[in-house]
Parts: C-alpha cells; sequence; structure tokens
C-alpha cells in the first residue's frame, strides 16, 4: 500500500489550538469544498480559491476566526478529501469494514446518554435512546450498510480492535488530533481508510456532517 500523501495536514500533528463550528454552513459549501480538492490535486492554486469560497459564504462572520485561521483550517478539510479520493477505489472493493465514531458527539455526555462501555473491545455500545443524537443516528446508518461500529473515547481504542477484527476497510469520524494516527495505524495493516473531519471540535458537543458520512459509506 502507498505511503499516505497527506500534503502538509498540520491540524493532524498536533490539536487546533482554536474552536470552530462549520455545522450551520449550507451543504453548498462542502460541494464547493469538494471542487477546490480536486482542484489542488491538479496542482491549480489554493490560496486564492479558498479567500473566494472564505468570502462567499462569509465564514469569518460564521465562525468568529480571522481569514489566516479558516484558511489553515480549510486546507486541512481539502487534504482530507484528497487522501480519500486517492484511497477510494481500493476502499470500494473491501467488504469486511467498521465505523469508527467519536464518542464526544453523543447528545448527552452525562447520565443521559444509555451506551455501556465495553471495556474488553474497547468501544460504547450505543442504546440508541436519543432520537437527536448524532452519535446514535450514525450508528445506526453504519450498522444498516453492513458495518461493525465502535463508538471509541480516544485513537488509543484503535489498534485493538483492528487486529481482533480482520477488516478490510475503515472509516473513522474523528478531529485532526485523532485523525493522523489512525491514518498511519491503518496504512500499517494495510487496509484502505476513509476520514470524515469534525465540523465542529471540542472535547464535547462536537458535531461531523451526516451528509457526508453518508456518501463515505
Amino acid at each position: 500500500m502507498p505511503e499516505f500523501n497527506t500534503g502538509r495536514l498540520s491540524a493532524f500533528y498536533v490539536p487546533y489550538d482554536f474552536d470552530f463550528d462549520l455545522s450551520r454552513l449550507p451543504r453548498q459549501f462542502f460541494g464547493e469544498l469538494s471542487r477546490v480538492a480536486e482542484e489542488r490535486q491538479l496542482h491549480k492554486r489554493f490560496g486564492l480559491r479558498a479567500r473566494e469560497l472564505a468570502e462567499r459564504f462569509k465564514l469569518s462572520e460564521a465562525t468568529g476566526l480571522d481569514v489566516e485561521t479558516l484558511l489553515f483550517l480549510m486546507e486541512d478539510l481539502v487534504d482530507v478529501q484528497i487522501l480519500n479520493r486517492n484511497h477510494r477505489e481500493k476502499f470500494v472493493a473491501s467488504s469486511r469494514r467498521a465505523l469508527f465514531l467519536p464518542h464526544c458527539a453523543r447528545a448527552h455526555m452525562d447520565a443521559g446518554c444509555k451506551a455501556e462501555f465495553d471495556a474488553g473491545v474497547p468501544t460504547y455500545r450505543c442504546a440508541h435512546c436519543s432520537g437527536d443524537c448524532l452519535v446514535g443516528q450514525a450508528a445506526t446508518l453504519g450498522e444498516e450498510r453492513g458495518y461493525s461500529v465502535y463508538i471509541v473515547p480516544g485513537g488509543s481504542c484503535i489498534p485493538k480492535i483492528i487486529k481482533a477484527g480482520g477488516f478490510e476497510g475503515i472509516v473513522g469520524v474523528a478531529c485532526g488530533m485523532e485523525l493522523m494516527p489512525a491514518l498511519k495505524l491503518i496504512q500499517k495493516y494495510d487496509l484502505p481508510g476513509q476520514a470524515v473531519p469534525l465540523i465542529k471540535n471540542g472535547c464535547a458537543n462536537t458535531a461531523f456532517n451526516m451528509h457526508i458520512l453518508e456518501s463515505v459509506l
């Protein structure tokens, strides 16, 4: 399996030192990001297109972030899409797949969540207790499509699951801090992977785009 061409992906080496929330942006924004990713892969200029996108969707006003920080974030989102595209063919050809979801995107991070943690795996077992829970919805979607679903508190849980699972393909939803170690791990085991980055960061009440996850699955 070839080395992952991660480009810069600086946010994947250290956590973001700022908070962001792109969850209220229209779906059209993420479609435009995909087009920017395609252009970048053809070695066209990224900066100009990213600035145009930021101005068009008024990202500074929507997020409270300055333009340079937004460009930093958008570059990472674009690089994830490029990475996914580069490994898509082999992933589609795989059969036994696993979906890893972040526990921090649960609707409740207290007793309101009925999921039980199975330390032997390790994963949370979703009880599907809340209809508005993003993780519960994603778990249902993954299960319906034949995925083994794991809701993990961190990337350190993943090696044990992969070793025991016999998987041929992996989908991971995660923050920048967790994505790079996970990508290196699946490369080690020669597994094609697809990444879905969070669009709202933090250690609780995080969010990802369900439409993007659905298209990746």
